[in-house]
């Protein structure tokens, strides 16, 4: 009686996964059967086999030839389609294996061919070639959840079915995950990119003082690199800090006498003699002039350092008479030399930003204003309609109001902005019952605007804010390693000395 063969459940009845010899092996099949996945043990096939090892073989499995059927196998997997089915679709790669004769255009076609079992043998992935079968069964391309976008489209280009063949909702999910892919994959090379400094220290090689620059580099650029570098970095925001507090503590009143504007003298002096230096050592050892100018840190601290240069500069221009001053810049008083002065002075505002260089939180929000600009752009959008449409509505409503403050439309902007961000100063208020409607509107509207990007912005934050963060611990991890390494060495050093008996004479 013929021996019932058991087989696994398949997207079709006619297809047959693994060989053509059945499903029920035995011990020593279950031992030499290696998966797919596991790529490093397949052994290579080969259709110029051992002429011996193919004797044997005929010897126990008869060789079966079927004119109607075309024998397939995807990486040990074996699929039998008929040749009528893939004739239909013959700009398909099996289409073509099935309408072409000439042997050698068909071995273009596969990988390699076996001629014992008349089996053309593709090294491609089995689990997504199940679908490819399906669609020559059926004539729809069906795309599950679980598989990777990208993956399924290259098998699909490789198969020579388009995607069109496919349902419109798989279509619209797969569209869609390849979408969100692409995204994270640009965010993730942009986060690297940020990660990573301008310049690597291989730049150097070659060049010009190359290794004193690479490390002054190091030591300026990379704070993780040595614990010098890590005191630099930790000096840089002090200085920083100092010298907010000092261009603070200067507007005081108590401050503004003799000894304390001294002190405050000697304290900015100090800071931009630190700032100087730490910029001269950033264009040293730069590899690239070019680069170093576009950079938006070196920037700042170019920002940092000028009003106090600029400062020097214009009061030796004071010091000096008045017709001089009338010639170079063609003024009728001094006094305007003077509000320059206080721009100029204003513009130390902006040495916090170097903050940013050393703050992975700063890092972020600037990362994360940077991909969410649009969202941004399109916040300050409806808050612009907002405020116009409101300014609008409450001046039609309170203009003939006597004694009120909403006497035009622009002088209702100020109201509309302060009732749409929630804050209320409450310095502008409307009187009459339509006025207090129109304010409520205004009011929730501005609740259910400012809520909408919250989210949004916080999420990606807190993502970025994590991976930056996780990158921060592992270079600091790296350098606590190294540091512990050079104790445990000098304490394996001192105690070898002191196990010396010469030690101790």
């Amino acid at each position: 009686m013929r021996k019932q063969w058991t087989r696994r459940a398949s997207l079709s009845a006619s297809l047959k996964i693994g060989d053509h010899r059945g499903h029920c092996r035995t011990p020593e099949e279950e031992e030499s059967y290696i998966p797919f996945a596991q790529d490093s043990l397949v052994r290579q096939w080969n259709s110029m086999q051992n002429m011996a090892d193919g004797k044997q073989e005929k010897s126990q499995i008869p060789i079966q030839r079927n004119k109607y059927l075309l024998n397939i196998n995807v990486g040990g997997k074996l699929f039998q389609i008929a040749y009528k089915v893939l004739a239909r679709y013959p700009v398909t790669r099996l289409g073509k294996l099935a309408v072409y004769t000439d042997p050698v255009k068909k071995l273009q076609l596969c990988d390699d061919y076996l001629v014992q079992k008349n089996e053309y043998f593709f090294d491609r992935d089995p689990s997504i070639f199940h679908y490819i079968f399906h669609f020559y069964r059926s004539g729809v391309l069906w795309v599950m959840d679980e598989m990777c976008p990208s993956n399924f489209v290259e098998e699909i280009e490789y198969w020579g079915i388009h995607l069109k063949y496919s349902q419109r909702c798989c279509r619209i999910l797969l569209e869609e995950k390849r979408d969100e892919l692409s995204e994270y994959l640009k965010i993730e090379k942009e986060l690297e990119a940020e990660l990573e400094p301008l310049e690597s220290g291989t730049q150097f090689d070659g060049k010009f003082l190359g290794q004193f620059r690479k490390m002054v580099w190091n030591l300026i650029e990379n704070p993780y690199s040595s614990v010098p570098a890590k005191i630099i970095a930790v000096m840089s925001s002090f200085f920083v800090l100092i010298s907010i507090v000092g261009m603070t503590l200067s507007t005081v009143e108590e401050m503004k006498n003799k000894t304390g504007k001294m002190w405050m003298e000697q304290m900015e002096m100090i800071c931009a003699i630190f700032f100087t230096s730490e910029y001269l050592m950033r264009l040293i050892s730069s590899s690239s002039f070019k680069n170093f100018l576009r950079a938006a840190f070196n920037a700042i601290d170019l920002v940092a350092i000028l009003p106090f240069y600029i400062q020097i500069l214009f009061e030796n221009l004071d010091d000096g008479d008045m017709q001089y001053h009338e010639e170079l810049h063609k003024v009728e008083n001094v006094s305007k030399l003077g509000k320059v002065l206080k721009l100029i002075k204003l513009m130390r505002i902006f040495r916090i930003l170097k903050l940013a260089r050393h703050s992975t939180g700063l890092r972020a929000f600037s990362f994360t204003m940077r991909q969410c600009y649009q969202q941004v752009c399109c916040l300050l959008l409806f808050i612009a309609m907002g405020v116009f449409t409101f300014s609008a509505l409450i001046h039609s409503v309170e203009h003939d109001v006597p004694g009120t403050d909403f006497t035009s439309i622009p002088c209702a902007w100020w109201w509309a902005a302060v009732s749409l961000s929630t804050v209320g100063y409450g310095d502008t208020v409307p009187d009459t019952i339509l006025g207090r409607m129109v304010a409520f509107v205004c009011i929730s509207f501005g609740i259910i605007l400012n809520g909408m990007p919250i989210s949004i912005l916080y999420n990606k934050f807190s993502d970025y804010y994590a991976k930056l963060k996780a990158h921060e611990m592992s270079q600091s991890l790296q350098l606590s390693r190294r540091i512990r390494l050079k104790e445990r060495v000098l304490r394996k050093f001192s105690e070898c000395w002191r196990a010396d008996p010469r030690y101790y004479r």
